[in-house]
């Protein structure tokens, strides 16, 4: 895969705020791999899981630590990458994480490629926001490879007879993965090298508006998913910011460092309305 940068960058140079207390730091030793498609790669991981006891969220994340590990623990920054943490298991002290891999682009996608057993990485986290809501009508679920994780987890939190729709985006049909949805939940796939096929901004537009409450799941690329979609969703349909879980994920044509600059001027020109 070669147009979605791997998410989201490093994180901003300095100590912890005072107001939010470290997290955990966990060290996961790598137990097996497995290709899920030619741009994602699972690595199953095993460690003390003490930390993700009582964790809910089903875009459950944690940041990978690359570089000095006693850096972090004094409060500094070495450069951290953040991923969903799936399936965490704390009786068996198992994980996985699915890593966009796209050549020798960044840090995590290639040491996921090298990555073998017995291989290990430092962790901080887990953090995390959403869960769907059993007691919405329905669900909205969309975002290209970098969501795939957090919303197979959500579908996997749903009832069986939720309804709803998920949108995924990714280069082309042999990139698609198993994705599994309750009977009511409509999957719609589309493929960026395809011209027949619409943007993910257009395509959620294009699905027909349900009755009663929506409780949405949108992360991706930055563009598509806070100047596109947010605005459809939150401004033009109505929906409640509390019913909206919208972030970006990376930023096309961005480095890992630029994206976090524009998440930061984003933020702060939201903040100035």
């Amino acid at each position: 895969m070669s147009t979605t940068p791997e998410p989201p960058g490093p994180e901003p140079s300095g100590p912890e705020p005072s107001a939010k207390p470290a997290k955990p730091i966990t060290l996961l030793t790598v137990e097996r791999k497995e290709q899920l498609s030619p741009g994602m790669v699972r690595i199953h991981f095993t460690g003390d899981l003490a930390a993700f006891e009582g964790s809910a969220w089903t875009d459950r994340y944690v940041k990978l630590v690359f570089g000095d590990v006693a850096e972090l623990e004094r409060g500094g920054r070495p450069t951290l990458r953040t991923y969903t943490a799936v399936a965490p298991d704390v009786a068996a002290g198992t994980l996985s994480i699915d890593f966009v891999v796209h050549g020798d682009e960044g840090i995590a996608g290639p040491w996921a490629a090298a990555a073998q057993p017995g291989d290990s990485i430092h962790v901080r986290g887990p953090g995390g926001a959403y869960a769907p809501d059993p007691a919405a009508d329905w669900h909205l679920l969309a975002g290209d490879e970098a969501a795939i994780p957090a919303i197979r987890q959500a579908l996997a939190a749903l009832p069986a007879d939720a309804q709803g729709y998920v949108v995924l985006q990714v280069d082309a049909a042999s990139y698609q993965q198993e994705v599994a949805t309750p009977a009511g939940v409509e999957l719609t796939w589309l493929h960026r090298t395809d011209p027949a096929h619409p943007s993910l901004a257009d395509a959620v537009r294009a699905l027909p508006w349900r009755e009663g409450r929506v409780h949405a799941f949108v992360h991706g690329e930055g563009q598509a998913v806070m100047k596109e979609i947010r605005p459809y969703l939150v401004s033009e349909r109505g929906v409640p910011r509390d019913d909206v879980s919208i972030s970006a994920y990376w930023k096309q044509g961005r480095t890992e460092e630029r994206f976090r600059e524009w998440k930061a001027a984003l933020a702060a020109e939201e903040d100035a309305r």
